[in-house]
């Protein structure tokens, strides 16, 4: 199973951006039923958990930092999960790195997903 992320970029603060998770693979229906989650790393941080939704898609959790600000999607014939990010701030400066999960239900807990995405920076300007 291979997850790529894309759709980081530079955008101004108070901007918004739209990343993309896109799972393939020979095996890739094993993780159909699998949350999806999103995290990143800023510069000189730890990975840290911003936000995961349910295979079900019926529920959904987020980092209070971007609550809000942040919506968490997936769409299952594509095979794509998504993450909208608004009112961008500079501290949400990071790579972003997409997730699948070992259960079906979301988790902030990094070790809960076996699958990972490459990472896409975000870039955003004061």
């Amino acid at each position: 199973v291979q997850l790529q992320a894309f759709g980081g970029g530079l955008v101004q603060a108070g901007g918004s951006l739209r990343l993309s998770c896109v799972a393939s693979g020979r095996h890739v229906s094993t993780i159909s039923n699998n949350a999806m989650g999103w995290f990143r790393q800023a510069p000189g941080k730890e990975r840290e958990f911003v936000a995961a939704i349910s295979w079900r898609s019926d529920r959904t959790d987020y980092a209070g930092s971007v609550k809000g600000r942040f919506t968490v999607s997936r769409d299952f014939g594509k095979r794509t999960g998504y993450l909208q990010m608004n009112n961008l701030k500079p501290e949400d400066t990071a790579v972003y790195y997409c997730a699948a999960g070992r259960g079906s239900m979301p988790s902030r807990d990094s070790t809960m997903y076996n699958y990972w995405g490459q990472g896409t920076l975000v870039t955003v300007s004061s």
